[in-house]
């Protein structure tokens, strides 16, 4: 079984505040705060049950994002992706995870974003229809499992002109936040204990509401133009992020 987490109130403070700060940054920008959230997270508690705490933190974080911008949300491409996302972590969870390991699905996500991002003109947006986010949530729903790794993924799909700002954080947080609930049964037949550490996800699951408040007031005052040129530069680090970790890990053998 993994292990409790425990941390100094002081530690819990800083890392509270980190949150807030980050869920305000994904309120904003359209994401970027999932890395930052989960790196900050990285510094104060040990890495097997930091994936598990840091789906259940985004679940509450991204549900009350999603409430706040509830007039912008599309329903039929979240729902398809809410079941395609359930299809792919089971999947995943119980027959692909101890065979695939994190270098090639990074590799192709990275490869994704930069498409994404510096593709010329005439290359087309990845701008798929709303039936087809079944498959956007097959292939989300497995890559959580394997290196937990959502937010990048979802914005290669979200920087198309055919969404307001609004939109994009509505529906890209209620994808997000079907993704994260795929882990909890997936980490529970794991072995994680989300009973011994709920006092600790329910402090930082607050952080994480009152930041997605803050930022979601700020993005009404934001310009669209402005806004996707922060969730690209968002990207962008991302993907440096993402190379990073490919270069540390090596080319499997």
């Amino acid at each position: 079984m993994m292990d409790v987490v425990s941390l100094s109130n002081e530690s819990l403070l800083w890392l509270s505040l980190a949150i807030l700060l980050a869920s305000s940054i994904t309120s904003i920008t359209g994401m970027a705060g999932g890395v930052l959230m989960f790196s900050a997270m990285s510094v104060f508690m040990p890495v097997k049950p930091l994936i598990a705490i840091h789906g259940v933190v985004q679940v509450f974080n991204n549900a009350a994002r999603s409430w706040f911008l509830r007039g912008s949300i599309r329903w039929k491409m979240c729902w398809l992706f809410g079941i395609g996302a359930v299809l792919g972590a089971s999947v995943t969870t119980l027959f692909i995870v101890q065979y695939v390991g994190e270098f090639f699905p990074l590799l192709l996500l990275v490869g994704l974003i930069l498409y994404t991002l510096f593709k010329p003109k005439r290359m087309p947006q990845v701008k798929i229809q709303e039936k087809n986010f079944f498959w956007v949530g097959i292939a989300t729903g497995a890559m959580g499992i394997i290196v937990g790794a959502i937010d990048p993924l979802l914005a290669v799909f979200f920087i198309r002109d055919d969404l307001t700002k609004e939109e994009v954080v509505a529906n890209k947080s209620m994808m997000q936040m079907f993704a994260h609930l795929t882990k909890i049964p997936a980490f529970l037949f794991l072995g994680f204990s989300f009973i011994d550490n709920a006092p600790l996800i329910f402090i930082l699951s607050i952080a994480a509401v009152l930041g997605a408040k803050i930022g979601v007031v700020i993005l009404r005052y934001i310009d669209t133009k402005f806004f996707f040129t922060l969730m690209k530069l968002a990207l962008l680090i991302a993907a440096g992020r993402i190379i990073y970790q490919l270069i540390e890990m090596g080319p499997p053998l």
